[in-house]
C-alpha cells in the first residue's frame, strides 16, 4: 500500500493544483446528485448494469481489448472536453498493442446543456454517413471547436461534417429529421442504469478479473483524493471498474499498468 500511495503522489499533486477531478452532475426533484453506487466505504461497488457491448458500439480499438473503457459523456460538459483529451492520448498509448480500446455513448445531461442531446444526434449521423472513422473524427472535432457549456453554435454542426469529410447535405438531413432522438434519449436511460449521475461517466470493461492490487489502488486513491464512495470502484465479480468524473491521465496510465500485469 506505501508503495502505491507513493506512486500515486504525483498524480494527486496535480490534481490538487489544477482542481482536475470534476464532473457535471444534473438534477432530479430539484436536488442535485452525485455518484453514490455503494453502501459502504471501501472500493466495492456492487453490481454494474451496463448494457453488454455490441455492434451498434462507437469503439475505437479492438473489441476483443482485454480492457475496455466505456464513457458515457455529454459533448457539451466542460468536464467531459478535458477527458476526451485524456482518452485520446491513453489509447494512443495503449491501443496500438490491443490493450485498451474506448466506446463512446451519448449521456447528454438536457437540464445542462440543452445543446448537448442535438449534438449527440450529430454524432450518430456523422456514423451513419461515413461509418466508425467519421464517427470518431467528427467527436474530436467536436469536442475540440465547442467552447462548452452550451457555447457551440448550432450552425456548426453542419461545418463540422463537412470539415471531416461528410456530404453537408445528407448530413443536414440526418439531423434535421430526428430520426436518432429515440437512439440517444435510450442511451441517456442506459447510463442512468449503469450508475451514471454525471459525466464524464466511465465503466472499464475487463476480460480478466482483477486482483487484490487493483483493488488496493482504488482504495487508496479514494482516501488520498478524498473522493464520495462510488466514484472510482471495484465492482463485485471483479470484471468492472468504474471511474466518474475527469480523472487525470497519470492517475489512468498507473492504472491500466496494473491492468495490464
Amino acid at each position: 500500500m506505501e508503495q502505491q500511495s507513493n506512486k500515486l503522489a504525483l498524480p494527486i499533486a496535480i490534481l490538487i493544483a489544477g482542481g482536475l477531478i470534476a464532473f457535471s452532475v444534473f438534477a432530479t426533484r430539484n436536488k442535485t446528485e452525485v455518484p453514490n453506487l455503494q453502501q459502504n466505504e471501501g472500493s466495492e461497488i456492487g453490481v454494474v448494469d451496463l448494457r453488454t457491448i455490441d455492434s451498434t458500439d462507437h469503439i475505437l480499438g479492438s473489441p476483443n481489448a482485454p480492457i475496455i473503457f466505456v464513457e458515457y459523456s455529454d459533448t457539451e460538459c466542460p468536464f467531459c472536453k478535458l477527458f476526451h483529451e485524456t482518452m485520446n492520448k491513453l489509447t494512443d498509448t495503449y491501443g496500438k498493442d490491443g490493450s485498451v480500446a474506448w466506446v463512446y455513448r451519448n449521456f447528454p445531461i438536457v437540464q445542462l446543456h440543452a445543446k448537448a442531446p442535438k449534438e449527440a444526434e450529430a454524432l450518430e449521423c456523422a456514423a451513419e454517413l461515413g461509418g466508425n472513422t467519421a464517427f470518431w473524427k467528427y467527436t474530436n472535432r467536436i469536442y475540440s471547436v465547442t467552447p462548452a457549456n452550451d457555447g457551440l453554435d448550432p450552425s456548426e454542426l453542419p461545418k463540422i461534417a463537412e470539415f471531416v469529410g461528410l456530404d453537408k447535405t445528407a448530413f443536414t438531413t440526418c439531423l434535421s429529421s430526428g430520426r436518432y432522438t429515440s437512439k440517444v434519449a435510450s442511451s441517456v436511460e442506459e447510463a442512468v442504469k449503469a450508475g451514471a449521475r454525471g459525466t464524464p461517466y466511465s465503466v472499464i470493461v475487463l476480460k480478466n478479473k482483477a486482483g487484490a492490487e487493483v483493488k488496493s489502488f482504488l482504495e487508496s486513491a479514494t482516501i488520498q483524493l478524498r473522493l464520495p464512495p462510488g466514484t472510482l470502484g471495484l465492482s463485485s465479480d471483479g470484471k468492472k471498474i468504474v471511474v466518474s468524473g475527469n480523472m487525470p491521465y497519470e492517475l489512468l496510465e498507473q492504472l491500466v499498468d496494473l491492468l495490464k500485469k
